[in-house]
């Protein structure tokens, strides 16, 4: 193998989600991945701290397109209906990955450790949207609310859009899922 290796990080990530798929997080070795990618282990590490990585790099993409959407909309929308734009944008941001977040959320759920990482970045999505909140002066607790709320949109609406039946636009059935909670809310 050369020095050099074009879309290494790429192929890395395609024989991992494929190994994941056919043989199971668990019983798939880095050793394996690289081998299937045509690469060492070492560019593996290069890459990834561990074979998790692979599921959740793009995590902090996903949050700072969250948090620089919040903080860019303007002072005058309501904190809800900023979270919404988040949302939007975020949204957007899976819409051509349809196939590859159904293949990445079955090998989440399949497993214990994966679900809980899965909370965890949720989690962290809804700490950095309620300090965006609180930065554009949303004291609490209604910037702490208005995060988990809009990131518990965010999850309920990406797993109906996962769904095998799904056709709809994730776009479309975030806002479904942010009006049905404007109505609980408002007790109608």
């Amino acid at each position: 193998m050369g020095r050099w290796e074009p879309n290494a990080r790429g192929r890395l990530e395609q024989a991992a989600m494929e190994l994941y798929s056919e043989r199971g997080f668990e019983q798939t070795t880095v050793a394996e991945i690289a081998k299937r990618a045509g690469l060492t282990e070492r560019t593996f590490f290069r890459h990834f701290a561990d074979k998790r990585e692979v599921l959740f790099a793009g995590a902090s993409s996903l949050q700072e397109l969250f948090v620089t959407t919040l903080a860019g909309t303007p002072g005058s929308a309501a904190p809800i209906d900023a979270v919404a734009v988040a949302l939007d944008a975020a949204g957007a941001m899976f819409q051509e990955r349809r196939e590859h977040a159904r293949r990445r959320h079955a090998i989440i759920v399949a497993n214990a450790e994966l679900r809980e990482r899965e909370l965890i970045k949720l989690a962290s999505l809804a700490a950095a949207l309620a300090e965006t909140l609180r930065r554009r002066g949303v004291p609490e607790p209604a910037a702490s609310l208005t995060a988990e709320a809009g990131i518990a949109v965010f999850k309920v609406s990406f797993e109906r859009w996962i769904g095998d039946a799904e056709e709809r636009d994730i776009a479309q059935i975030i806002r479904e899922s942010l009006d049905e909670l404007k109505a609980v809310t408002a007790g109608k």
